[in-house]
């Protein structure tokens, strides 16, 4: 929907077909393997319509699958040398401290070892930066060196989406951080860093690092080689959802209730003029 509403003409192949996402207590339905996806994409290949700019890929449960993607993005790459493939490593987060999987764990080395290196903008989350590549981070400097560390395995954009890094705003903020490495034609590097501080919402959303790789996905698109606008425009946006949300969630539950799954679907339909031109309310700093 976001990539839509910013003018992307978009082919949706779902990994799974779920009744709802798997942040209710109950969910039914299907784990598209790796035939049935590449029964879809012979398909398109069929009609000659496998003409792509962009391949993103996110939440999958199915290790085939994963390694079947790996494959159609190599194929796809070979057609089109400029396309771009941005992943979301989806495999675990942090709570409370304490990092665990939410994916089988068989998902791990196929990210690490085919995924990423021919990726060319990830979006992990902390605990899936530290799980590709071995190393956990307790620093700015530790998260900047996992960061050199991703670049190394392929990937010229990485974006640390979530951290429980101390904030210099405060414990009410939450820090991304991000990393644009690039080699020019004529052998001259190109690197820039930054940090985006942005307020903490307090509750547990699905679908936010959903929002954030497609989100990303476009503004890097529309501002190439700026990082930094591309991310603040991306969190900004983020944000305009998130406030939009937790608002309505909160006068759905009613005073003094806490807010359900349910209320707390992400309002995008709503956001969507957020979505296309979002006031910059969070700044990024360049490190």
């Amino acid at each position: 929907f976001f990539l839509q509403v910013l003018g992307f003409e978009v082919d949706t192949v779902n990994s799974v077909q779920f009744s709802n996402h798997t942040g209710y207590a109950h969910w039914k339905g299907q784990v598209l393997n790796s035939d049935e996806l590449h029964e879809l994409y012979e398909g398109l290949k069929l009609n000659e319509v496998n003409q792509y700019d962009y391949v993103l890929t996110g939440y999958t449960r199915d290790a085939s699958f994963l390694a079947m993607v790996v494959d159609i993005v190599q194929e796809l790459k070979q057609q089109n040398s400029n396309l771009v493939y941005v992943c979301d490593p989806v495999m675990g987060d942090k709570w409370n401290g304490e990092g665990s999987m939410y994916v089988p764990k068989d998902l791990l080395p196929v990210y690490r070892d085919k995924v990423v290196p021919v990726a060319d903008i990830i979006t992990p989350n902390q605990f899936e930066a530290e799980l590709l590549t071995g190393r956990k981070i307790y620093t700015e400097k530790d998260a900047l060196e996992v960061m050199d560390m991703l670049h190394a395995m392929g990937p010229e954009t990485v974006v640390i989406t979530s951290s429980d890094l101390q904030a210099p705003l405060g414990n009410d903020y939450l820090i991304a951080l991000g990393s644009y490495r690039k080699t020019n034609a004529d052998g001259t590097k190109i690197t820039q860093r930054i940090r985006v501080e942005s307020p903490k919402v307090d509750a547990v959303f699905v679908g936010t690092g959903d929002l954030f790789a497609a989100m990303l996905l476009a503004w890097t698109h529309k501002h190439p080689n700026n990082l930094k606008v591309a991310c603040e425009k991306t969190v900004s946006a983020m944000q305009h959802v998130l406030q939009r949300t937790i608002k309505s969630a909160k006068a759905q539950a009613g005073e003094g209730n806490k807010p359900n799954s349910a209320h707390l679907e992400l309002r995008m339909v709503q956001s969507k003029k957020d979505i296309e031109n979002p006031e910059i309310i969070v700044k990024a700093t360049v490190l």
